[in-house]
């Protein structure tokens, strides 16, 4: 079992937009692991504010999670990560670097959109919404 499990920016938007599935899988790995995101998802999650009120209620919640900064190691895996997959597969800077972030730590990484991740072979995923195979 993986001491932290890595949630990707996709899940936190369904969770905060009161997604079943979403709310269950982020419970599901609060139960046997440490939630935690890459510093990118807060960035992203930020963005995404519309007002004060709405960063407020962000902050809030990303209190549970443990954040991980970008590493020299992570950044220079995200590089190589782009080098190797930006052309062929369209990876975007964000995900290489949310990717970088599992890959460094070694730690795997759920997602709802599998298909932004699934070409990177290092990189071990976990299946949304049942990261555990529990139905």
């Amino acid at each position: 079992m993986a001491d932290l499990i890595i949630v990707d920016t996709d899940v936190l938007i369904d969770v905060s937009r009161g997604v079943g599935e979403a709310i269950t899988c982020l419970q599901q790995i609060e139960q046997q692991s440490i939630l935690s995101i890459s510093t990118i998802t807060k960035m992203e999650l930020i963005v995404g504010c519309r007002n004060k009120g709405e960063l407020r209620t962000v902050e809030r919640f990303l209190s549970r999670f443990q954040i991980i900064k970008i590493s020299e190691a992570i950044s220079d895996k995200a590089v190589e990560l782009l080098q190797k997959y930006r052309l062929s597969h369209g990876l975007l800077i964000a995900d290489a670097l949310i990717a970088a972030t599992a890959i460094t730590l070694e730690q795997p990484l759920v997602t709802k959109n599998q298909r932004d991740y699934v070409f990177i072979t290092e990189l071990q995923l976990l299946p949304y919404p049942n990261p555990f195979g529990v139905s």
